[in-house]
């Protein structure tokens, strides 16, 4: 990947807004009766995106496109469907359902690049997954078989966030981040980390020992975090991705 472009142009006018990619999912939907298959984003990462004083472009998942990085101040990996588990060394649990391989393998190559040419990269729930995966880290496919519970994923007749306080690692960018403010995590997985990736280092737990959020050692900004960022109404994440796009 070529290295990232300054969001600064030249002759030293002020500096354009920096331009963050989000890894689309591809879904199914019915528009008019019709059924289609469409590549989205949730609204709430653009409009957080946006508010922060970036522009946000969805990346359509496929082979190749992290050429695109090049062009981009930073990258948002959201949350989606289960990750293969051929990917990491693992035959699949039956509580398993994946997408699609094709598109893990694209969002991998994504997330590589990335980490490659130090842009900076917000990666949340399926996200941090991918992030551990693409640095040799393995998931644990079925976390209640770890737990011994559904605290992560809560089952009922109506959605709801499993909530759980966040042990942060002083020094870290999470610990920055949230400061003295920090708020319980709002999650709804079933699979979590279970061996560390190369060069990542956990920085957060959940109080039962699940991995919350981990950072690449020695990358400008490359944070994952597990819970839902996005669907709540805490955009500090998003804000602190808008910053470290800027220093790019």
């Amino acid at each position: 990947m070529k290295s990232a472009q300054s969001a600064r142009p030249a002759g030293g006018g002020p500096a354009r807004p920096p331009v963050i990619g989000i890894t689309a999912r591809t879904v199914p939907v019915t528009i008019q009766g019709a059924q289609m298959v469409v590549s989205l984003s949730l609204q709430s990462h653009v409009d957080f995106l946006a508010a922060a004083g970036c522009i946000p472009v969805v990346i359509p998942l496929r082979p190749g496109n992290e050429e695109i990085l090049g062009s981009l101040q930073g990258l948002l990996v959201p949350g989606g469907p289960d990750i293969d588990p051929e990917l990491y060394g693992q035959h699949r649990h039956p509580t398993t359902h994946g997408g699609s391989p094709g598109m893990d393998r694209a969002e991998l190559a994504l997330i590589g690049a990335a980490l490659a040419g130090g842009l900076p990269l917000l990666a949340i729930c399926r996200g941090m997954q991918l992030l551990n995966v693409q640095c040799g880290g393995t998931l644990h496919q079925h976390l209640p078989e770890v737990t011994g519970s559904d605290g992560h994923r809560p089952q009922g007749d109506t959605f709801e966030f499993g909530r759980h306080a966040l042990e942060l690692h002083e020094g870290s960018h999470i610990a920055r981040i949230f400061g003295d403010d920090t708020p319980k995590s709002a999650c709804h997985h079933h699979q979590a980390v279970d061996q560390v990736g190369t060069g990542l280092t956990v920085t957060a737990r959940a109080p039962d020992g699940v991995v919350e959020v981990v950072e690449a050692a020695g990358h400008p900004f490359a944070v994952g975090v597990q819970w839902e960022a996005g669907q709540t109404e805490d955009d500090r994440l998003h804000r602190a991705l808008a910053d470290a796009a800027r220093r790019l």
